[in-house]
């Protein structure tokens, strides 16, 4: 199967269907389609979510004792008698805690492609993700579905400003995705790293002085222009700053093409030239796969 393809029904279509039946059956609307034995039912193998607060499960579980599973789990038919799950899958985890023997489910025909989207999509909706999840979970989408940022900011409600500059983080190196994973860093501070070049040493020094995002935004104009003491002003070249709209789109092609890409305009002119730099030979077969277009 195409993972790239756009779905048949579209993006928005497909969200709509999952939408509505999770509204009509928390609402008492509708009924589920039948209780299935809940050792009948497994995860989707290639949910993106892989961990579950255990604290929330707990308190979902102490709450299914009480009332029962009220929002029943979306699945689809994998082989006889076998149930594989759409949405849900916290309420199922909740409930083998709650020690439930059956669980309402509402079946529906979503191919292995589908499946996946609704995961990423279910995951990307999450309270408690962090932007750089958030942004992961965008890249999936475009990388795999051949989604725009324009289809995915309609079918989810986001503006498509929001979701470019959560994928402009993932530009960022490892160590500084992960100040912004563990709360250290914010997502404004992160993305006024984007432009500078030690960023994971600016990063750091953030972070020991508490600073705000607009002293963050400073700190890196002082970083690019060289502004380290008077011998320094005197001697280093003049550094002539990218624009917004040339720095947006190194952003951009970096998210989706997984690697950094630096744009230098020839000044005066319409040409210019763009770098890519690969950390990996994987990362370089992959580039020549995409230039190949196979």
């Amino acid at each position: 199967m195409d993972r790239k393809r756009g779905l048949g029904r579209g993006l928005s279509a497909l969200m709509s269907d999952v939408a509505e039946t999770e509204r009509s059956t928390s609402a008492g609307q509708a009924t589920a389609d039948r209780l299935i034995p809940i050792e009948k039912i497994a995860p989707n193998p290639d949910q993106p979510r892989k961990r579950f607060a255990e604290a929330d499960l707990k308190d979902l579980a102490a709450s299914i004792r009480e009332k029962g599973v009220l929002q029943p789990l979306i699945v689809r038919v994998v082989g006889p008698e076998r149930y594989e799950i759409v949405a849900g899958e916290r309420r199922w985890r909740a409930a083998q805690l709650a020690n439930q023997h059956e669980l309402p489910v509402v079946i529906r025909d979503f191919t292995d492609a589908e499946v996946l989207e609704v995961a990423i999509i279910e995951n990307i909706q999450r309270a408690d993700l962090n932007p750089i999840e958030e942004a992961a979970g965008y890249r999936q989408l475009m990388e795999r579905f051949g989604h725009t940022q324009e289809k995915l900011a309609e079918a989810l409600g986001k503006s498509r400003s929001h979701i470019a500059n959560l994928m402009r983080l993932l530009s960022l190196p490892e160590d500084v995705l992960d100040f912004v994973r563990q709360g250290d860093l914010s997502a404004g501070h992160a993305r006024a790293l984007i432009p500078a070049t030690d960023r994971v040493a600016l990063a750091q020094e953030v972070i020991k002085g508490g600073l705000s995002v607009r002293a963050t935004e400073a700190l890196v104009k002082k970083h690019i222009a060289g502004d380290t003491g008077p011998d320094v002003r005197r001697t280093a070249a003049p550094v002539e700053e990218k624009d917004a709209d040339t720095k947006a789109l190194e952003g951009d092609l970096s998210a989706a093409l997984g690697m950094k890409v630096t744009l230098d305009h020839a000044p005066g002119g319409e040409g210019g030239r763009m770098t890519l730099q690969y950390k990996s030979l994987d990362q370089l077969d992959e580039l020549c796969r995409l230039l190949g277009g196979s």
